[in-house]
């Protein structure tokens, strides 16, 4: 079965940097989409950013866009998402999610397996 697995949440002052790591196992993942969602309290989950893992391409909000970079490791399984420049509305737990399809995609409902999250809180 697919577990993907999060890390490198935290609590960081605004301006500050963090990356977060999502290691995958159960598949070979490479003909799948990766996607890196956020839930802040009291609101849906939003789309944040996604990468191929078979090519590499990649697909962000405009809200992290310029500040956020999500990249891969085939070797390790593993996607990250470095986050600069971090504001406090940033602030919510992140959730990797993997799609059995090579399209990116924003939408929350065509991704098929979710970790179980990593907070991330952004202080003013």
């Amino acid at each position: 079965q697919v577990r993907l697995v999060e890390s490198g949440g935290g609590l960081v002052q605004a301006g500050g940097s963090l990356r977060l790591s999502c290691a995958a196992s159960g598949r070979t993942f490479s003909s799948y989409a990766m996607g890196w969602f956020r839930q802040a309290a009291g609101k849906e989950r939003e789309f944040v950013s996604a990468i191929s893992w078979s090519d590499g391409g990649t697909y962000y909000a405009d809200s992290v866009k310029g500040r956020f970079t999500i990249s891969r490791d085939n070797a390790k399984d593993t996607i990250y998402l470095q986050m600069n420049s971090l504001k406090p509305e940033d602030t919510a737990v992140y959730y990797c999610a993997a799609r059995r399809s090579f399209a990116l995609t924003d939408v929350l409902g065509l991704y098929n397996y979710w970790g179980q999250g990593t907070q991330v809180t952004v202080s003013s």
